[in-house]
């Protein structure tokens, strides 16, 4: 059973329309078209009767976050639909069938006020429970802080916006309400927020900065890895653009900014072009490109994957929209001590 759940979705796992693999399972993206028998009926109501698991205060604050669009136009909670509307709702955080434990796990907060957290997530934890990761989760570590601390929410659980995978540090933002939860959801639905990774790829990048354009899907052979249809014959749209930060001969330093968000994205495009991320074993990252027959630089790749025990890629910088004071809010996370020590490494390797 694998341990890293959310590393990787589930083949059944609910997709969203918008193809962010990373949010999938998050928030739903539902369209309804109102039955011409219809009589007028709030909007609300009319919604509660198809998702009867959402509460009317869920489906309020998603009218008042502006995510419910009917023909074209958002509507508040009070709206009558009428026959042949066509209704387009993002849901966030659809209910999932496990309870979350509330467990005394250190966090590292970075901002925290009455609607949002963001958190700095360390490599190694698990962002939500399930398929064999059930504790020890950034979600059971935020329900202990939340019930520690009195929160008082209308969320019947903790209010994830995004996710990373297990073995990639940094930035994560966690509503604390259900109107800030759908306000910040539709942010990353609509490709309004602002992050930055940082990544460390075998070989040496020729282009100073580039964009990377394929279509990205599960791999027809290996279902554990998602691969790029640069013919279109399978996937969904995914761009990534990147800058070279730093270049270490056999390795490559370098930014990415998604413009889309799939599933591995950074890790299946950067594989493609034939740089995999340093010691990504899911992508065949733990074997060096080169010099497997000179012995230092062997014992030197062995030094450095002791160094950086798991992927090299950190979600650097975060920028959204404040749900409440529409505030522009903006986080950078310093590079975590394991990417640190490796490029400390390859630069007194290089010197000497």
């Amino acid at each position: 059973m694998r341990s890293d759940n959310e590393d990787f979705l589930e083949e059944d796992a609910p997709d969203i329309e918008s193809g962010d693999g990373e949010n999938a399972g998050l928030y739903e993206h539902l369209t309804l078209t109102v039955d011409r028998n219809q009589e007028p009926l709030r909007i609300d109501k009319y919604l509660h009767i198809f998702r009867q698991n959402s509460s009317r205060n869920k489906i309020s604050q998603t009218c008042r976050a502006g995510n419910v669009v009917v023909n074209g136009t958002p509507v508040k909670q009070n709206y009558r639909v009428k026959p042949g509307d066509t209704i387009s709702v993002l849901l966030s955080h659809p209910p999932r069938q496990n309870v979350v434990v509330p467990q005394d796990i250190p966090l590292q907060i970075v901002y925290e006020d009455d609607d949002l957290i963001v958190v700095d997530k360390e490599a190694g934890m698990v962002v939500h429970p399930g398929h064999g990761n059930w504790d020890k989760t950034l979600v059971n570590a935020l329900a202990f802080h939340f019930e520690k601390n009195g929160l008082n929410s209308d969320l019947d659980r903790v209010g994830l916006v995004h996710r990373i995978d297990k073995d990639t540090s940094g930035l994560l933002v966690v509503a604390k309400n259900e109107y800030a939860l759908s306000h910040l959801a539709k942010q990353f639905f609509d490709r309004k927020t602002q992050r930055l990774y940082w990544a460390f790829v075998w070989g040496n990048i020729e282009e100073e900065e580039g964009t990377i354009t394929g279509n990205i899907g599960r791999h027809p052979k290996n279902r554990m890895q998602m691969a790029v249809f640069e013919d279109g014959s399978s996937g969904k749209h995914a761009v990534t653009h990147f800058k070279v930060k730093e270049r270490f001969r056999y390795m490559t330093w370098v930014e990415c900014k998604l413009e889309t968000g799939r599933t591995h994205q950074i890790r299946a495009h950067f594989k493609h072009i034939g740089h995999i991320l340093l010691n990504d074993e899911r992508y065949d990252g733990h074997i060096p490109t080169r010099g497997q027959n000179l012995p230092k630089y062997k014992q030197f790749i062995q030094n450095i994957f002791e160094a950086m025990p798991r992927q090299a890629l950190h979600a650097h910088t975060l920028g959204f929209k404040h749900p409440a004071t529409k505030k522009e809010m903006y986080f950078e996370s310093p590079m975590p001590a394991d990417m640190a020590n490796t490029v400390k490494k390859w630069r007194n390797y290089l010197e000497n």
